[in-house]
């Protein structure tokens, strides 16, 4: 393995730093026929984010004996589709933000129509990522990426998202809805990893797959908080938009101090999930601490 044996942190910080140079790689290998959607792709991606799901694919991996190399696409091809929703997400058809982590949103420093295309580039680039590794599990992977970007993931939960403004929704419904739109690449991230160094049989894997579930919700919950408890500034885009949006929302439904705790009982599961990993877990759960501690 080419993972830091050093302290867990380190292991994070090193993979933060592994997945930008591989995003830098592809983003800047070769000049496409436009130059203004280049620079729309790479201004989407490089230099900001904290790059969560990434450093998620390689922590996954290498607890269970993965090879930093044969994460490298897997971890580029998710934080190339988290990107590209981002993107979308700031439409103004969507959420029409105008600031995203510190900066204009895309469709703002460029515009809407390059913001649109930028966003499917890298949705596409995604899978050519995904697909320029060749692994035993290849189709396996594949499918894991697309699922959790598409009908049944990640778009479901913004369509979800987009008909609750204004609407109630019971807590199960919006469990269900953060489940889709945020929690399902996180559970993408880990089981990408995995996958990578082993079967599915692998009881390991079911056991990754519960820390993903209760720490992607999680972290989904606490981004409800921040909404409500952090500054512009901070946090990188507005605060307060999702009341100002009439969105629902943890805090909405069950108060501010009740949605911090059911954050942290979810942590709790998340690291207890991490129990059969032993030692080879503990970045993994430092991550996850990490996820609910955060300030923006």
């Amino acid at each position: 393995m080419s993972a830091d044996p050093g302290h867990p942190a380190k292991a994070i910080d090193a993979a933060r730093a592994r997945s930008e140079h591989v995003l830098t790689g592809w983003l800047n290998r070769q000049h496409g026929v436009s130059a203004p959607l280049d620079d729309a792709m790479r201004y989407s991606v490089l230099g900001t984010g904290k790059r969560l799901r990434p450093v998620m694919v390689y922590l996954a991996g290498r607890a269970l004996g993965a090879d930093d190399e044969a994460l490298d696409a897997p971890a580029a091809a998710l934080e190339l589709i988290h990107a590209y929703s981002l993107v979308h997400d700031d439409l103004p058809a969507m959420d029409d933000d105008d600031l995203r982590r510190g900066r204009p949103t895309v469709h703002r420093a460029f515009d809407e129509p390059l913001a649109i295309l930028a966003g499917d580039a890298l949705q596409t680039l995604a899978f050519e990522v995904l697909a320029s590794r060749p692994h035993p599990r290849l189709a396996a992977l594949v499918t894991i990426l697309a699922r959790a970007a598409g009908r049944d993931g990640m778009a479901a939960g913004q369509a979800i998202d987009l008909s609750a403004v204004g609407t109630p929704l019971d807590l199960a419904s919006l469990q269900a809805m953060h489940q889709h739109k945020t929690g399902a690449l996180i559970r993408a991230a880990v089981r990408l990893g995995a996958l990578v160094a082993v079967d599915e049989s692998d009881p390991r894997v079911a056991a990754l797959d519960r820390y993903a579930a209760a720490i992607g919700l999680a972290f989904q919950i606490h981004d409800d908080v921040l909404d409500v408890t952090g500054d512009t500034r901070t946090l990188g885009k507005t605060s307060g938009a999702d009341a100002q949006r009439d969105k629902p929302t943890y805090p909405a439904l069950l108060g501010l101090e009740r949605a911090r705790e059911r954050a942290r009982e979810l942590l709790e599961e998340a690291l207890e999930a991490l129990v059969p990993l032993g030692a080879s877990g503990e970045p993994l759960a430092i991550l996850a601490r990490f996820m609910i501690d955060r300030d923006h």
